[in-house]
């Protein structure tokens, strides 16, 4: 049974003089003075309709406050188990009381915090810097960015090994279910051909692709005829049902790298990034394609930050929607977030338009400025030049805020698996940058 918190703090609470440590001991200073955020986790961490006997587990505040130093320090959960049994500043900011906990324990507790409780603390975070005259939101720039999925990258031949991969595992474990299933395992040529592709000119690299393409359909019309066998074979199993739904979810996929391969390589066809598979494993990711700039995969977030950088809003976006449709959502969030639209916003050249503007200056903004006009008049967008100078420059800004995030804060990449754990992976993020910066900002005492 978990708690939210211990009810009593260790006495010999202790953070170090080094700077980190005074960091530490600052955002720990917040997140005492609001236990409100652990009332925002709790429904994600615990559980309902169970006995409150046995081992505790770690507390709500422990798990929370374990998440942000992650983020903080960008650590993996080898490296966060180990500073948090040889630190004595890790331990008492992670509120830890006795054994620390394993890097499987701290896996298992973080990634269960959604992405939209993430959300709600940080609107939390916002509303202490409103109180603290911190931060009002009055005046706000835009900008968009790319966090990429954990994945390599997307190639034909690497495509179709990967699929051979997992036919060959899920048939494994089918004959663990049934001794009649038979099938014939090619991964080591498959693995061979993939190799070759990488290395052969054009000529040989078409017929490499047709036996690698040929042993995918052989290896895959295998794994049908099993699932056809189990499903006569009335197995009531969790392990069964677990691999049929792997069975399902990869069988969907499988088929489509197949005819991606076939409809790009000998048919010279070229296909949309919607219709386009780029990983078995991270299903979810989307192309993204900026200008002429390299292509990532991933997703894009569009963010909005105040003139203290402190991060207002993201949005995790889904495909690769322009710039220019997502300005006015931005905006419409902030007077969710704030109650009023802001009096000053900038954004990006990306989001300039005609309609954009008058959009923007509907729902109340003063001065819309766009660092690039498009055609433009400035004295439509602001109300001078100098103003129009001014809001450029802030708009500039953003960019050492989204750097930051990427270098120190694992925004640049994300290595939780799944569409849910990289939204919240994202927000863990944001939520750690805005406290350590919170803790700078606020006055501390003496």
């Amino acid at each position: 049974m978990r708690i939210k918190s211990n009810p009593q703090h260790s006495i010999f609470d202790y953070f170090g003089e080094h700077k980190l440590g005074q960091e530490l001991k600052a955002i720990s200073k917040i997140l005492d003075e609001h236990p409100e955020i652990y009332e925002l986790a709790a429904p994600d961490l615990i559980r309902v309709n169970i006995k409150g006997t046995g081992r505790k587990g770690l507390t709500v505040e422990s798990v929370v406050r374990c998440a942000v130093l992650k983020q903080h320090r960008q650590l993996t959960y080898e490296e966060l188990a180990f500073h948090l049994e040889d630190s004595e500043s890790f331990r008492t900011f992670a509120r830890l009381d006795g054994k620390c906990p394993r890097k499987s324990v701290l896996q298992k507790t973080i990634t269960l915090i959604k992405g939209t409780t993430w959300e709600q603390i940080n609107r939390l975070l916002l509303k202490i810097a409103l109180i603290k005259k911190i931060e009002d939101g009055n005046k706000i720039r835009v900008d968009s960015t790319v966090t990429e999925s954990d994945i390599h990258y997307p190639s034909d031949n690497s495509l179709l090994w990967d699929a051979i991969r997992i036919i060959i595992r899920l048939l494994q474990t089918a004959k663990e279910f049934s001794s009649t299933i038979s099938y014939c395992d090619r991964k080591r040529k498959a693995k061979r051909l993939s190799f070759l592709i990488r290395t052969v000119k054009e000529k040989k690299r078409r017929k490499c692709y047709r036996e690698l393409i040929k042993i995918a359909k052989e290896e895959l019309s295998y794994l049908q005829k099993a699932k056809e066998i189990l499903a006569q074979n009335n197995i009531v199993e969790p392990l069964y049902e677990a691999w049929r739904a792997q069975v399902a979810h990869y069988e969907i996929l499988i088929t489509k790298i197949i005819a991606q391969a076939e409809r790009r390589i000998f048919n010279g066809e070229s296909i949309s990034s919607i219709e386009k598979v780029v990983s078995l494993f991270e299903d979810h990711t989307d192309i993204i394609a900026k200008s002429n700039r390299e292509v990532k995969f991933g997703h894009k977030l569009n963010l909005a930050t105040g003139k203290t950088g402190l991060i207002l809003d993201a949005i995790v976006e889904k495909g690769n929607p322009a710039d220019s449709k997502r300005l006015i959502p931005m905006l419409e969030r902030q007077i969710d977030i704030y109650g009023e639209a802001p009096d000053k916003a900038s954004a990006d050249g990306g989001y300039a338009s005609k309609q954009n503007l008058l959009d923007a200056k509907q729902l109340g903004v003063k001065d819309m400025a766009f660092h690039k006009k498009r055609g433009l008049i400035i004295e439509n967008m602001v109300r001078s030049k100098w103003v129009y100078k001014q809001m450029r420059n802030f708009r500039a800004g953003i960019e050492s805020d989204i750097s930051c995030l990427k270098r120190a804060y694992g925004l640049a990449r994300c290595i939780w698996k799944g569409w849910e754990k990289f939204k919240s992976y994202v927000w863990s993020a944001i939520v750690s940058y805005n406290l350590s910066l919170l803790s700078k900002l606020l006055p501390q005492p003496g």
